[in-house]
């Protein structure tokens, strides 16, 4: 199976996949089973050798801060050498004491690799509100960071909670200076929607970029992949991007240059599709659906996220019933003005300016063949102009009652 299986993310034309747990030059990984879960991996380090390697960060709009988040915020973002993350807590909802065990992760892991505590990055993720065992992740830390190697595939499985799956991938990048390399890996299965969700994603090149060039393509490529997601509609308290660049292949990617253009569109195309494998995971998903509204530029993203967030969308997704009453309804419900829309679901137009379309006996059967698929796309045209979005959604299961019922006991 390839990386980019989803249809609406294109794997660029210069973008060939290399093994998913490959990392680019001078970055090293390692993971270990500190005992935060019941069994398993749950902390991973990742490690930039080059002293001059630059990075960008993006954190939670939650107002309701994890202590690592509140911790790397503080940090050097735009020089970390090195992320620190764990399953198994989420270190949030501690006090003071959540805030000393996340800097002394950060410390414990600045004395072993011999870098600035302001240079090391903290990410956990987990259950809210619990305690963070101190002792043991600082010690799983130390562990990982003795096991650093050239995989990443530890890392992935080490930040994994609800997943069903570790998310990872590396790509190699055929740039006009020269060949790059770009990874990551991701986290994520529920509590997830627009503007972040319960997930991490890390991101790694050997290309040679300016501060201000990562934190450039950082904004840009989260706000059309992780900002389009959306599992439960829930703001977590923990989302966390960090994108770092080694240089150690010595291929410099000047500021607005077409090679700045060329790594972007890698960039982009590497968070869309992690970003989709984490709709997909969503906590006893079937489907992924993807919402595109156009009309007003006032209206179009809170139309989306309205029929994104519907449990009667998502538990019609999951079912494969093409009722797309529930769709108008939760269009209707953030619309001001007279209803008239048009919508169409894979293709077929089921309503025009707000009044349903007659079907025949074949095209009702047709449609429901298409809304059968592990992806289903629905368009939606709005009242005014100007304006155009998408959010990326799963379906609501059976499973995901169950698993946030039982999620602490």
């Amino acid at each position: 199976m390839t990386f980019f299986e989803s249809r609406w993310v294109e794997r660029p034309g210069h973008v060939t996949e290399a093994e998913p747990d490959a990392l680019p030059q001078g970055f090293r990984a390692g993971a270990a089973a500190a005992g935060l879960k019941a069994e398993g991996l749950d902390v991973g380090v990742l490690f930039a050798e080059p002293e001059d390697t630059t990075s960008a960060a993006r954190f939670t709009s939650n107002a309701r801060l994890g202590a690592p988040v509140i911790v790397s915020q503080q940090s050097a973002t735009d020089r970390l050498r090195a992320v620190v993350a764990n399953s198994g807590g989420s270190n949030t909802g501690d006090g003071q004491r959540g805030i000393e065990t996340a800097l002394a992760t950060q410390a414990a892991a600045a004395e072993a690799l011999g870098i600035a505590p302001e240079q090391v990055g903290v990410a956990s993720t987990g259950v809210i509100a619990a305690e963070l065992p101190r002792d043991r992740v600082v010690a799983g830390a130390r562990t990982a960071i003795e096991q650093l190697g050239d995989s990443s595939e530890g890392l992935a499985r080490a930040i994994m909670t609800t997943d069903r799956w570790s998310k990872h991938a590396c790509l190699e990048v055929a740039l006009e200076a020269g060949t790059v390399r770009l990874s990551g890996q991701a986290k994520g299965a529920g509590m997830i929607s627009p503007r972040y969700a319960t997930m991490f994603c890390f991101v790694q090149t050997d290309a040679a970029l300016a501060p201000e060039t990562v934190e450039l393509l950082t904004g840009v490529c989260v706000k059309r992949s992780f900002d389009r997601i959306s599992v439960d509609g829930q703001l977590s308290t923990s989302d966390t991007v960090f994108v770092q660049a080694s240089g150690a292949s010595g291929v410099r990617v000047q500021p607005e240059s077409r090679d700045e253009l060329l790594l972007g569109e890698a960039l982009d195309a590497l968070m869309r599709q992690l970003a989709l494998l984490i709709v997909s995971d969503g906590e006893g998903a079937r489907r992924t659906g993807r919402v595109v509204v156009r009309g007003g530029s006032d209206d179009v993203e809170r139309v989306a996220r309205s029929v994104a967030n519907s449990p009667l969308v998502k538990t019609a997704l999951h079912g494969a019933d093409p009722n797309y009453g529930r769709i108008l309804q939760a269009a209707g419900q953030v619309l001001a003005g007279p209803f008239v829309v048009d919508l169409e679901i894979e293709g077929h137009q089921v309503v025009s300016a707000g009044e349903g379309v007659p079907l025949s006996e074949h095209e009702l059967r047709q449609l429901e063949h298409a809304v059968q698929g592990d992806e289903v796309e629905f368009a939606l045209t709005i009242p005014g102009e100007g304006g155009e979005t998408e959010v990326f959604f799963s379906d609501l299961s059976h499973d995901y009652v169950t698993i946030n019922a039982e999620y602490t006991t």
